[in-house]
């Protein structure tokens, strides 16, 4: 039923300390229709998904990781399929990590609208036997939430030790405590928001446009024809990759250095690639056009741009969380100017304000929005000693003491 480690594919000496090892994702099909937040339905469906560790007797050491924008339920491990892929979360997920999978039962789900294994866009609608193109039904954060928990009942899973995110897998993170409070212990929501802010949906709007520009975009039906929108899908990934960076960290890496100065240290005064941070953002677009779906980035995106589960409270942030139950642990980084210090802040204030348990921590690191992803020790170490916390008040065995970043 879940995904195991195995050791087929990759000899012992392959596998690095700490790794939960090499991982085969499972596939799991929904026949009920999910009904969803735009009024529209999705018929039967289905979830990729991987598992780490083991489910305890009790059910009660289940952790459910929540994806961002780009990532996939492939959260820690390596691909049975591909050596050179290495869960995205795998610095944080593993035996004597941050979330000790010698103790937890950690899942990582992909959601519906990806393109990674679930159904998407680029999936058959079975009313015309074609890929769903653009008329895959909008999506919402809460409808993520909704086929997640469809997923835990699957696995038996009443209710999470934890549910964890950043980003975009931290607005999932939050609405599973909102939308089921009573499947929820503990909340952890690192690097994200309540809401976007306008600026966020302007950069979310702008990628938008250089993908629907694109002359191999057909409308969204471009399956059809055989294409690929690469140059919008491209340029959408450099504006939101310049987003997760820092300026430090752009100034550290690049600063304004040229790939090749003209002679005698001059400028070329032309449009080609000639600062090295150009070089860069090129590379990850054009790498991101290869395997990312311009209809899954439309979706998702969009729904990034709607989460705001203050709107139907007046806006009124202590009011949409009165219902939660779950202890919360927030962290956010000084840097991040996608999704500042001020929005996890906000999170704590209307949690308080509902006597809510929280932890808060803000972490002085150089490197922006994408420090979540990062293997930061201060930040590693907070989220460590929550899991212990948690770990103790369910008498879990010990830490897996090989690699933590605390031993």
């Amino acid at each position: 039923m879940a995904s195991h480690p195995v050791s087929l594919s990759l000899a012992p000496a392959a596998v690095p300390n700490g790794s939960v090892g090499v991982v085969t994702a499972e596939v799991v099909r929904f026949e009920e229709p999910l009904a969803l937040a735009s009024g529209q339905t999705l018929p039967g469906y289905e979830l990729a998904f991987e598992t780490y560790g083991t489910l305890n007797e009790a059910g009660t050491n289940a952790v459910l990781v929540c994806h961002a924008l780009n990532a996939s339920h492939h959260v820690a491990g390596i691909a049975a399929n591909d050596a050179k892929d290495i869960g995205w979360w795998d610095n944080m997920v593993g035996p004597g990590k941050a979330v000790d999978t010698s103790r937890f039962f950690v899942i990582g789900v992909n959601n519906i609208g990806s393109c990674f294994g679930s159904t998407g866009p680029s999936s058959i609608n079975p009313a015309t036997g074609r890929p769903w193109g653009a008329a895959f039904p909008m999506l919402t954060v809460e409808d993520w939430v909704q086929a997640q928990a469809r997923l835990a009942d699957y696995l038996g899973i009443r209710k999470f030790a934890a549910v964890m995110g950043g980003s975009l897998g931290g607005m999932q993170a939050l609405s599973w405590a909102i939308a089921c409070p009573e499947r929820v212990e503990h909340c952890v929501v690192i690097a994200s928001t309540s809401r976007l802010s306008a600026q966020n949906i302007g950069f979310n709007e702008v990628a938008r446009r250089a993908i629907i520009s694109d002359r191999d975009f057909h409308g969204g039906d471009y399956y059809a024809y055989g294409v690929v929108p690469a140059r919008g899908l491209s340029v959408a990934r450099m504006v939101g990759h310049i987003t997760y960076q820092s300026n430090a960290m752009l100034a550290e890496k690049f600063g304004r250095t040229q790939r090749e100065p003209a002679a005698g240290g001059g400028f070329h005064y032309g449009y080609g690639v000639e600062f090295e941070v150009e070089s860069y953002l090129r590379h990850q677009g054009e790498k991101f056009s290869r395997y990312f779906d311009a209809n899954t980035y439309l979706l998702t995106t969009r729904a990034l741009d709607y989460f705001d589960p203050a709107r139907a409270c007046g806006g009124d942030l202590a009011r949409a969380l009165a219902g939660v139950r779950a202890s919360f642990l927030l962290v956010s980084f000084a840097t991040d100017w996608r999704f500042p210090p001020a929005c996890s802040r906000e999170i704590v204030r209307a949690l308080l304000q509902n006597r809510r348990a929280v932890t808060y921590a803000e972490i002085d690191a150089p490197h922006g929005h994408d420090a979540f992803l990062l293997s930061d020790r201060r930040y590693h170490a907070v989220v460590q000693g929550y899991y212990d916390h948690i770990a103790r008040a369910l008498n879990l065995p010990p830490r897996h003491l090989t690699t933590g970043v605390l031993a």
